[in-house]
């Protein structure tokens, strides 16, 4: 089993990382990405899955672990493994006005992007992505809303323990949570 924390950029999938890191999963993650202003409790990124597209092959790698997969690339998960699909759901203002000040911090915010127009483009994304992993026998999913992992912890570290078929621990998963790192919360 792979086990796969996915979602739009900005959505909560490192909180969900380091929730199941400290209940006992092991992830697949090489550091190149440090923790930073963003996320100062780090990312738990591997850069590799970004040639997924064009190696999905390297899928391996994650058996056994728990991977982050941005919601793009899940669409290149190749047959043959058997994926659990922890899909973190955000609000589209929190998600955009998150992206918006990583990218302001960065220098590299561009003016005049049409709010609406990219809202609606990352809408019908998730809708291809839903469909995609609900018409594959070998992906189970899990859609676990971002408000709920900061304000019932216990339930959703539950839910995933049951989800995954794995024991975890519950009380360290429920330390992860910081509330103060809940700072962009749209317009």
């Amino acid at each position: 089993m792979i086990t796969i924390v996915s979602e739009l950029p900005r959505s909560g999938t490192s909180l969900m990382m380091q929730m199941l890191v400290a209940g006992g999963m092991t992830p697949l993650s090489d550091g190149e990405r440090r923790a930073d202003e963003d996320n100062p409790r780090g990312y738990l990124e591997w850069e590799r899955i970004k040639q997924l597209p064009k190696d999905p092959a390297c899928i391996a790698g994650a058996e056994g672990k728990v991977v982050k997969v941005i919601s793009q690339l899940l669409l290149a998960l190749p047959a043959g493994h058997e994926y659990r699909v922890i899909f973190m759901q955000r609000p589209m203002a929190e998600v955009l006005a998150s992206q918006d000040q990583m990218l302001r911090r960065r220098g590299t915010y561009k003016e005049g992007a049409d709010q609406a127009a990219v809202s609606a483009a990352f809408e019908k994304h998730l809708r291809e992505v839903y469909a995609w992993m609900e018409g594959k026998p070998y992906v189970k999913s899990l859609r676990v809303p971002y408000h709920d992992t900061l304000h019932q912890p216990e339930e959703v570290a539950q839910q995933l323990e049951q989800f995954l078929g794995i024991r975890l621990n519950i009380e360290a998963m429920v330390q992860q949570v910081d509330g103060s790192l809940y700072r962009n919360r749209g317009k």
